[in-house]
């Protein structure tokens, strides 16, 4: 019965952030889908970037993340470029745009985050991180 509780109040705290989230952004031109790649986007600059990491990343079927993306260069966030060694693989890149929007959405999260982490001693955020990258990896072992 733990257990459920533990899995229960991890799905509460991830809603009240989507939520929170949700109501920060509802001015933005953009769905919630493109701001969650763009947040990713940006966390991830100056690496290479490709559909299959947004697929990955997100567990979108391919056809979701290549309208996702779709809609993301249309908007004028993203375009793709061609790899040279391998034609198949369109390499994600930000615009100038998108930067600029990313940083409204980064200071969003930070006011959400240290809201969220008040009164939380740092050693005690450091466990909680430690936590739940080990339950995604264990939850990724059931998926395989």
């Amino acid at each position: 019965m733990e257990d459920q509780i533990s899995t229960f109040l991890v799905g509460k705290v991830s809603n009240r952030i989507r939520r929170k989230i949700t109501e920060m952004t509802s001015s933005s031109p953009y769905t919630g889908a493109q701001e969650k790649a763009l947040s990713f986007l940006v966390a991830n600059n100056g690496e290479a970037i490709y559909q299959k990491d947004i697929e990955q990343e997100f567990t979108l079927r391919p056809s979701s993340a290549t309208e996702l993306l779709k809609k993301m260069e249309e908007s004028g966030l993203v375009f793709r470029t061609q790899e040279e060694k391998d034609a198949r693989l369109k390499r994600i890149i930000l615009t100038e745009k998108a930067e600029q929007h990313a940083k409204e959405i980064e200071k969003d999260i930070e006011a959400i985050e240290s809201a969220a982490t008040r009164g939380i001693k740092p050693k005690d955020l450091e466990t909680f991180k430690k936590v739940c990258l080990k339950m995604l990896e264990n939850l990724e072992l059931i998926d395989n």
